[in-house]
């Protein structure tokens, strides 16, 4: 498949710059994939759509404020270095601008040497593999010295940190955020709960194989980088049991997704499991592990509209985004939602 089959025309001025003033009021276009129909609702008005005994899985991951800005040790040339997946102890995969300049050997001062980093390997694509050198609590550090790591299309500042978090973040790892879950609130939860709405936490630490982008021609030329998972065998025990009980099991998010399915395609059941995950969800996929996602408006020719295509199909993928824009939703990580449901 070309990837110019998932591009779609957006005006640059529905790219959300800053989130909703209040998560959950902003839009929700509801869409029944069954019998291809969609409505405009405000977020909070998902709990309409939502059954007693349904279960919503999201993404704990909390993220880091991995966006640092050092000196190269012997020439003072500027850096920049993404962390985006800590491999053991001090040693993490970065993606690093300016990377000709950083090789095996090369020593990186952070804000005048309360962080150092030593370049161990050179990887393609500007990965390098960084050994970290400091003295106290090292994410203590990064929030003090790091910038939250938007995604370049928004050009705002992140005063607030907390406003790329989700309200339920917990676990340190990522280099982006879980999107989809910015628009629940603590409220909105609670309210969920009461009317018996199961939520269940797992973890995968986001990196390049959610946000980087596309650039072969092909669809089936483009790989995924891998990713770390965690599910308890807890939440995986409540999640074989909904499905015996025939409950929907509803994704918050594509990051939740790829987490459930990568864990289902493998056993055929939920496991408890800590592994890593490459897995693309693109046209073709047959889904065993969801029942339906909770999901913002995704770049053009990007996997995560791929994603949402294997789910609802393509022609109607793109029909609703082209609606999406026409009512003038508010579009990627700080943007509007929908809701796929059948």
């Amino acid at each position: 498949m070309d990837i110019s089959l998932f591009d779609y025309n957006l005006p640059e001025e529905l790219i959300a710059q800053t989130p909703a003033s209040v998560r959950d009021e902003c839009k929700l276009l509801c869409i029944n994939k069954k019998n291809k129909s969609f409505e405009d609702k405000i977020f909070k008005d998902i709990i309409d759509y939502l059954k007693p005994g349904d279960v919503i899985v999201r993404n704990n991951t909390k993220v880091l404020s991995a966006r640092i800005f050092g000196v190269k040790e012997g020439t003072g040339a500027h850096v920049e270095i993404l962390l985006l997946k800590q491999l053991e102890g001090d040693v993490w995969e970065c993606l690093a601008g300016n990377a000709k300049a950083i090789k095996v050997g090369t020593v990186i001062n952070f804000n005048n040497g309360r962080l150092f980093a030593e370049c161990l390997e050179v990887k393609d694509e500007g990965i390098r593999i960084l050994k970290f050198k400091y003295t106290g609590i090292f994410m203590e550090i990064l929030n003090e010295i790091g910038a939250m790591p938007l995604p370049p299309y928004i050009k705002k500042k992140c005063e607030d940190k907390s406003q790329y978090q989700t309200v339920f973040a917990k676990v340190y790892g990522s280099a982006a955020a879980p999107t989809a879950g910015f628009h629940f609130t603590k409220e909105l939860i609670k309210k969920c709960e009461e009317k018996g709405v199961e939520f269940l936490d797992i973890t995968l630490n986001i990196g390049l194989g959610t946000f980087k982008p596309v650039k072969e021609k092909t669809v089936e030329a483009h790989k995924m980088h891998s990713e770390h998972y965690e599910i308890t065998q807890e939440v995986a025990d409540r999640l074989n049991l909904a499905k015996k009980e025939n409950r929907r099991i509803i994704a918050l998010g594509t990051t939740s997704t790829r987490t459930l399915e990568a864990n289902f395609q493998k056993y055929g059941e939920f496991r408890g499991e800590t592994d890593d995950t490459e897995i693309f969800i693109k046209p073709g996929y047959e889904f065993k592990a969801i029942d339906a996602l909770i999901t913002n408006f995704h770049l053009p020719k990007s996997t995560l509209i791929m994603l949402v295509s294997a789910l609802m199909g393509r022609e109607f993928t793109l029909a609703c985004y082209k609606y999406a824009v026409e009512k003038r939703y508010r579009f990627f990580s700080f943007g509007d939602a929908m809701f796929i449901y059948e």
